[in-house]
């Protein structure tokens, strides 16, 4: 029910290579209250209109013509890496200003801070001021930003999960109580200002919208899908297996793979991609008279949750997934522990090029999406940004300035010296360069990167060849081609919806509760009682709201 989220990685290496809030302020600039969603808070959509009104004016900015253009949300692929790179940017954006605090999530190590990482001082030499990133762990993200957000105590830059946001208490009023409105510094042709954040893709744009005002920067997503169920392809091979193509397949591939007394069992997590096998919607669907149909009320939801709870009854996902809700399953897929577990496909090619090194049969492919029952697959997405950067409120036309010129700065273009600083570090120091001239991260390059300046400017995506992943580009945008027709249609693209309080509320608990069918600790029977209590407690409210916006938008 909640977007995962779509492209982000949970693996150092992603950069590139990609992809909440739990507290909120009341309007007027109150105390900010706790995590859950206050009463009385019913929502609001504005008009795809209204958000066209105020969006940058695009300006695409590619340097390199492309081996594989991309087509519509899928990004363009590069074979390989160039050998000459220009200056993108020519002025030096700092303007004198003091040290900038940043905050963005992280899924790995945490490198060095300023000061003690040559990474950092490389680049804000380069920028004219100095950065100073605060690195949290991505899988407590929210936690962290509920105390700070309840402190009132936000950095100058702040970068936010798209994930997160839906669950936030009045996100609108905190976006209007403590970040900076960007409208009249970006709104059209006042972008050129910062051209490499005007070429950010327009459907980014439209979700950086609260209020009917511009609020933040956004960090597009380098592909549309939400989940993949990737597969260690090299031990399903070594194993005599084929690929499954239908859930029974898939059930007895399981069973073949699943070893306890090896220490292996066949999944992870999977149900998010078992939803989507089984033709079922992420949330909402039209019906055929009109209305909106959620999930729960789906035959196909149904068919999803008891097929994924026979792999937990038959032992068949690993323990640590049964028992936690968040296992550490990137690490349990490159030791083998387990074959299948879903992942957004921007974790690809980090883990394919370090596990390469150790292991050089090592081969993450996604599992090929079938349907079930003989109906079509459904697949997840939207062009919905995988983060985004809000500015701190307050900091004057001139410093809001010098921030836009650091993001755009962040923001250059694949072909550039920025980017290659930005995403690979110094070379000979951070990187060094394969035969074919791309960089290869070094020790002390996987220590100091953590995305620091990556995850808070954007970027035009792209997908590039490197020397440790080969293969990848051509895998990678073959898996979109191959089933972009299959995606959902998202019905409230370009509308901003900021979501009715009952409705946010009731995401995490009855995640929680969905959770424990699957493990077997209540029984697949509960599910009807859980959905009634669902729509009579905000769901039923959310209807109502989901299909007016629609309504009001002619749709």
């Amino acid at each position: 029910m909640t977007p995962p989220p779509q492209g982000a990685s949970t693996d150092r290496r992603t950069l590139l290579r990609l992809l909440g809030l739990g507290a909120a302020a009341t309007a007027g600039g109150a105390a900010l209250t706790g995590c859950s969603k206050e009463a009385g808070s019913s929502g609001s959509a504005t008009r795809s209109d209204a958000i066209r009104a105020v969006l940058p004016a695009h300006r695409p900015a590619d340097l390199l013509k492309p081996d594989i253009p991309g087509e519509g949300p899928i990004p363009d692929g590069y074979l390989g890496y160039p050998r000459q790179l220009v200056d993108a940017v020519t002025e030096q954006p700092g303007r004198g200003g003091g040290t900038i605090r940043s905050m963005s999530p992280w899924w790995g190590p945490t490198p060095p801070t300023l000061g003690n990482n040559s990474y950092l001082a490389a680049v804000n030499a380069k920028l004219g001021v100095d950065v100073s990133p605060s690195l949290q762990d991505g899988t407590t993200y929210a936690d962290k930003l509920n105390a700070m957000l309840g402190a009132r105590d936000v950095p100058d830059l702040l970068s936010v999960p798209n994930w997160e946001v839906d669950k936030v208490a009045r996100f609108s009023d905190a976006v209007r109580a403590l970040f900076e409105d960007l409208t009249d510094h970006l709104r059209g042709d006042a972008a050129a200002k910062y051209p490499y954040l005007a070429a950010l893709p327009t459907g980014a744009w439209e979700y950086s919208v609260w209020g009917g005002r511009l609020a933040a920067v956004p960090f597009p997503t380098d592909g549309p899908f939400a989940w993949a169920l990737f597969q260690r392809r090299d031990l399903v091979v070594k194993a005599g297996l084929a690929a499954p193509t239908s859930p029974a397949e898939l059930h007895e591939l399981g069973r073949e793979l699943t070893d306890p007394a090896k220490g292996v069992w066949a999944f992870g997590s999977v149900f998010d991609m078992v939803q989507q096998f089984y033709g079922c919607q992420q949330t909402w669907r039209r019906k055929p008279g009109g209305g909106l149909e959620h999930k729960f009320e789906n035959p196909a939801y149904r068919a999803a949750l008891e097929f994924t709870a026979k792999l937990f009854a038959d032992g068949l996902v690993h323990p640590d997934t049964v028992a936690s809700k968040g296992a550490d399953e990137k690490q349990l897929f490159k030791a083998g522990k387990i074959i299948m577990f879903q992942d957004g496909l921007g974790a690809w090619q980090g883990v394919q090029g370090e596990q390469s090194k150790v292991l050089p049969s090592f081969d993450m492919q996604p599992v090929p999406v079938f349907g079930a029952s003989g109906g079509p697959a459904v697949i997840w997405g939207s062009e919905k940004p995988i983060f985004f950067t809000f500015l701190r409120k307050g900091l004057g036309a001139d410093r809001v300035d010098e921030l836009l010129r650091v993001l755009n700065w962040c923001a250059a273009p694949f072909g550039s010296r920025e980017f290659e600083l930005r995403e690979y570090g110094v070379e000979g120091k951070h990187f060094t360069r394969a035969a074919d001239g791309s960089p290869l991260p070094t020790d002390l390059g996987r220590k100091e990167l953590g995305a620091q300046y990556t995850h808070i400017g954007g970027r035009v995506p792209v997908k590039v060849r490197s020397g440790d992943t080969p293969n990848f580009v051509r895998d990678y945008l073959d898996y979109y081609r191959k089933n972009i027709g299959l995606m959902e249609k998202d019905l409230f693209a370009g509308i901003k919806l900021e979501l009715p309080a009952n409705w946010s509320k009731l995401l995490q608990p009855t995640e929680d509760k969905i959770r424990d069918i699957l493990r077997g600790r209540r029984p697949i029977g509960d599910l009807d009682g859980v959905a009634k209590e669902f729509l009579a407690s905000g769901g039923e409210e959310g209807r109502a709201f989901f299909e007016k916006a629609l309504a009001d938008n002619g749709r």
